[in-house]
């Protein structure tokens, strides 16, 4: 049995851990607000986005521009979303062991898939199983739109040379703070929504646009991809609060248990010691009177 000391000392250690479970906690919680607002607010705007695309789509007339030409997937860029630091649960686990059953289920479907990793715990995971092409750390921390919008250019640019067929990102999407769902999302070629069906009662609106709708497409696609990168790494980072913030908790409720354990083992520990003097003391004394 460890001694008295020993135990004293691990639970002190315990209790330090669980206060610093407890500032974690809170921090992400404060955190995740603000992450919550951000992804709130970028909501609306790429849905309108995605709208207007949607109708722009329907004026075409074929593929009027290349980043909505279907060509015979070959070559795939798969970006994949993580965090830079750990202690948040299954959340960085879960969407690599995703990206590489996705990475060798499709080996035989395309002639090469390229990987580039936005966060530090993908690149760790990920290098050491598959090519790496790029590695961006340091930025799903602090996300923001002139990064998502660098980002962008350079995987249309990549697309428009050739490089690549198709491009699909894969993230954590949040959903609440104990749930993250793995989206695989198709950023190249550009898939519109589908309109919906006209009711009866409902008369078709149609649109005057200037400029020209493919003067409109060339500014509007490249900011679809902008903004849904930009929303990706929105939605990571209040799914990695969300999940931090989980983590913590129940860190900090285990850590409770086992000082109550420990706690227990302290006092029978220090009930059995004092006993063995008990006993020592008493025959001590039997053998001063015998």
């Amino acid at each position: 049995m460890p001694s008295l000391k020993a135990i004293k000392k691990r639970i002190g250690s315990v209790k330090n851990t669980r206060q610093i479970t407890k500032a974690m906690k809170m921090v992400s919680a404060a955190k995740l607000r603000r992450a919550q607002e951000s992804i709130i607010a970028a909501r609306p705007y790429a849905r309108k986005l995605e709208e207007v695309l949607q109708s722009l789509a329907g004026c075409a007339e074929g593929d009027q521009h290349p980043l909505l030409e279907v060509r015979e997937a070959k070559k795939l860029l798969l970006l994949v979303v993580t965090s830079d630091r750990g202690l948040c649960g299954g959340f960085n686990a879960n969407l690599c062991k995703s990206a590489d059953r996705f990475i060798r289920e499709h080996k035989a479907t395309y002639e090469q898939i390229t990987v580039m990793t936005l966060g530090r715990k993908g690149y760790e995971y990920l290098k050491n199983r598959h090519t790496v092409a790029k590695n961006y750390p340091n930025l799903i921390s602090k996300p923001n739109y002139q990064t998502a919008a660098l980002l962008g250019q350079e995987v249309i640019e990549g697309y428009l040379e050739g490089q690549y067929d198709q491009v699909i990102i894969l993230y954590n999407a949040f959903k609440t703070v104990m749930s993250q769902d793995i989206t695989f999302q198709q950023l190249l070629p550009v898939i519109p929504p589908a309109a919906e069906t006209p009711t009866l009662d409902e008369t078709p609106v149609e649109y005057i646009y200037e400029p020209s709708v493919q003067e409109l497409m060339n500014e509007i696609l490249p900011k679809n991809i902008e903004v849904q990168i930009f929303k990706a790494m929105l939605e990571s980072v209040a799914a990695e609060h969300g999940a931090r913030m989980t983590a913590m908790d129940s860190a900090s409720k285990n850590a409770s248990e086992m000082i109550g354990k420990l706690t227990l083992q302290y006092n029978r520990a220090r009930q059995a010691a004092i006993t063995k003097e008990l006993m020592e003391i008493i025959s001590g004394a039997e053998s001063i009177k015998g």
